[in-house]
């Protein structure tokens, strides 16, 4: 299949990390927590240490995050996650030089909050599309699911010629912050932001557009509970173990021996600092773009590798060749491979 266009989207509300310190420290939540749990918070988010500068987030307050209760938080995530879904369709759709109504199908992946009917059918409202049009929610996939959903937008494609597809990636993370005692949800609280990228793809070659395929998967089943949301209260709460940045780089470099050609660029999801360090050791190339977007945005979880995507459009000049790969829940990776 071949790319339309990209677009992404952030919601309005941006803070630096030492904003987000002081505006966590005021909470009860962070009072509660134990003095080694606020030292490492403190460092993460006031010493630059992470490699993020700024966050975005669908409210414009940051501390009353911690102190909402499931239904709020559902809430958040049924009112938001259309809304930002749309804010960076409308943009890809106006790239491609269509309307909503043009598309034939819409897929959108998310993991931060749980719809039904999902978030497509908010999006296919609030932009118009037909009510023939093709609906498909991908969820329980977590920071990886961006290249799986590219994978059904290219089955679509394969069997509909002629027509036109959306692809939006949509996060809201903002509404599964949690805060207690374990390393890994506090580290979540303090990397992850919100966010949405949305592409139009065809299967119409042509005018230098980049083809997307060879897409490969690993997946590790006995090591789902090294990263992965549960159910805490009603809550989604991240179960993020320190072995993480090691299963990304063991399973990225898996499928880097499964690449069917050399690329110029590799772009990656930004799942932090030392996941990017642990990635850059296995590969033979630097994460530039995905740098970029750990630095502006944090960890996004499945739209960051659509946002490194944007970046190396726009930057593309000779290359003829990319590699994606994102992975996350399940423990599972993904990638493909775009060139023109």
């Amino acid at each position: 299949m071949f790319l339309e266009s990209i677009a992404t989207a952030v919601p309005p509300h941006h803070f630096t990390q030492p904003e987000c310190l002081a505006a966590l420290a005021s909470t009860p939540a962070f009072a509660a927590l134990k003095p080694r749990s606020r030292v490492m918070m403190e460092k993460i988010l006031g010493s630059g240490a992470s490699g993020i500068a700024t966050r975005s987030f669908c409210l414009p307050e940051i501390a009353p995050v911690v102190g909402r209760d499931a239904q709020q938080l559902n809430e958040t995530f049924e009112r938001e996650a259309p809304r930002l879904a749309a804010a960076a369709l409308v943009p890809a759709l106006e790239k491609a030089g269509i309307v909503a109504a043009d598309l034939d199908a819409l897929f959108i992946c998310t993991c931060t909050g749980y719809l039904c009917p999902g978030v497509t059918s908010h999006v296919a409202e609030l932009l118009g599309l037909r009510d023939t049009a093709y609906l498909q929610d991908l969820v329980g996939l977590g920071c990886g699911a961006a290249i799986p959903m590219l994978r059904s937008a290219a089955g679509f494609l394969a069997l509909h010629p002629g027509a036109k597809v959306a692809t939006v990636a949509v996060e809201v993370c903002s509404a599964a912050f949690f805060a207690d005692d374990d390393p890994g949800v506090l580290i979540s609280l303090c990397l992850f932001g919100d966010g949405a990228a949305a592409a139009v793809w065809s299967d119409v070659p042509g005018g230098g557009k980049w083809q997307a395929g060879h897409f490969t998967t690993v997946h590790r089943p006995e090591q789902r509970e090294k990263i992965r949301f549960v159910n805490a209260g009603g809550k989604l709460r991240n179960q993020l173990d320190k072995a993480v940045p090691g299963l990304a780089a063991e399973a990225v470099g898996e499928l880097w021996a499964l690449r069917q050609g050399e690329p110029d660029r590799v772009l990656a999801h930004s799942g932090g600092r030392d996941v990017i360090d642990a990635l850059e050791a296995v590969l033979p190339h630097a994460l530039d773009e995905t740098r970029g977007v750990l630095r502006d945005h944090g960890n996004m979880s499945s739209p960051s590798v659509m946002f490194a995507l944007e970046r190396a459009v726009a930057a593309a000049n000779g290359d003829r060749r990319w590699w994606l790969t994102a992975f996350g829940a399940g423990f599972a990776a993904h990638a493909c491979e775009m060139w023109r």
